[in-house]
């Protein structure tokens, strides 16, 4: 605890013990209250927070257990043992495999002789109740996951255990877990493009601060030596008290402490915090320098406004992984040009965007006018936006496989803002419209 002693709460020191765990411990609600003289549900609420933070899993007929935190990124590809939890299964056999890869999967409706061209190495062949195919698959050095709740014969699970690879039963059937497993893949892929604030922080040098009691001009020389113009203000537990940058004591002499002249209490973020909303805290508060802070508000690093920003653009840049809700609603848009140049869109109204009364949602309709009016904003400024307010105005239902006009007006425009009218129209009859005001994360 390095002298903190009575400085963090109970729950910090459950989550610190929980983290001292070998990897491999079996973790009890009960047994860990009573270890740490605390009641169930404190420890209860510490197990969860770490389960949360990637240090413990829950595993069906296994219990918590505590795990080796995944970096980000280092694969997207799904272990046998992720498609255990994504299929809600059970293993049958071969368990010292489950921490394999597999690169592809492969459903096994087919006769024998057509699928063991399609069964390889690290392969995972979803299938019924056909034992026969179990074994080949095995043979091949694939795993398998049985559907419709079945399981396998002695042989079959005595194959998987000497050949250290899973068999695992699943409820589901075989359209479900298909669906189960690529929607993971899918999430998977969109996580690992969104950038959190802890992918610029972990490549930058280490972090310059200052204490309470040093001067103006130590501040000086500091921002002199290192070229930084803002710092943290740290305790001894190094946690942040506030931040005091070289404008702020200017009309200090050198031997002046710098305590007056620092923002207190100042805002910040964590290492899991999207880059995107760390641009938005720093639009919303006008500031342009962010310490980032650990569970116990200790000091980790910092970001600058530039640093986010310039992050955020060249993400833009990579091609897309995974598709959001928004992508799906807007992949049946297209981008069109009046007379004069405007963007505007058109699109058709698909199933899926239908209420139980087979017309549109107007969750859909708010979603559709919001993201025409980022694009529209971008295309006038060169900005990105965030919305700060927007007045819905559903005027007509619109049906199912009707063609849509998004109609963008710009109203007002400044450095920091974009004011937007969207109209949505059907053969030239007015459905919807909005009133959107945007505030732009390039500017504070």
């Amino acid at each position: 605890m390095e002298g903190q002693g009575d400085n963090i709460t109970k729950h910090e020191q459950l989550l610190q013990h929980i983290e001292s765990l070998k990897v491999g411990t079996k973790i009890s609600v009960r047994k860990l209250a009573k270890e740490m003289g605390v009641s169930e549900g404190t420890a209860y609420r510490a197990v969860k927070e770490a389960e949360n933070l990637g240090i413990v899993i829950t595993k069906e007929r296994i219990g918590t257990v505590r795990v080796e935190k995944k970096p980000r990124n280092i694969s997207d590809q799904l272990t046998f043992g992720d498609v255990v939890d994504i299929v809600e299964g059970h293993v049958l056999g071969g368990a010292e495999g489950l921490n394999k890869h597999l690169h592809k999967y492969v459903i096994g409706a087919m006769k024998v002789d057509a699928m063991i061209r399609y069964i390889d190495a690290d392969s995972l062949l979803i299938v019924g109740n056909r034992d026969d195919v179990h074994s080949l698959a095995l043979e091949q050095g694939a795993g398998v996951l049985v559907t419709g709740g079945f399981g396998t014969s002695r042989e079959v699970k005595a194959l998987a255990d000497e050949l250290d690879l899973p068999v695992i039963s699943s409820r589901h059937d075989t359209f479900t877990v298909a669906s189960m497993i690529n929607r993971a893949i899918f999430d998977r892929l969109i996580k690992k493009k969104i950038m959190l604030v802890e992918d610029i922080v972990e490549g930058k040098p280490r972090l310059n601060t200052l204490k309470i009691s040093s001067t103006a001009g130590e501040l000086r020389e500091l921002s002199l030596a290192s070229g930084e113009q803002r710092f943290p203000v740290t305790d001894e537990w190094n946690r942040v008290i506030g931040i005091v940058g070289r404008r702020d004591v200017e009309e200090l002499s050198e031997g002046q402490s710098i305590e007056k002249a620092m923002v207190r209490s100042p805002v910040t973020a964590a290492l899991q915090t999207s880059l995107a909303s760390a641009a938005q805290i720093m639009m919303w508060e006008g500031i342009d320098f962010l310490p980032i802070v650990d569970r116990n508000r200790k000091l980790v690093g910092s970001v600058t406004r530039r640093e986010v920003l310039q992050s955020l653009r060249d993400a833009s840049n990579q091609p897309q992984l995974g598709e959001t809700f928004d992508h799906l609603i807007w992949n049946g848009f297209a981008d069109e040009r009046d007379e004069e140049g405007r963007l505007f869109f058109h699109g058709f109204i698909t199933p899926q965007m239908a209420t139980d009364l087979g017309t549109i949602s107007e969750g859909i309709l708010s979603t559709l006018m919001t993201l025409a009016a980022f694009k529209a904003a971008k295309d006038i400024t060169g900005n990105d936006y965030v919305l700060d307010n927007m007045s819905t105005y559903f005027i007509r239902p619109v049906q199912i496989e009707h063609s849509i006009i998004v109609m963008p007006k710009l109203l007002e425009i400044s450095r920091r803002t974009c004011k937007l009218e969207i109209e949505i129209s059907y053969m030239d009859t007015i459905v919807a419209k909005a009133v959107l005001m945007l505030q732009s994360i390039d500017h504070g």
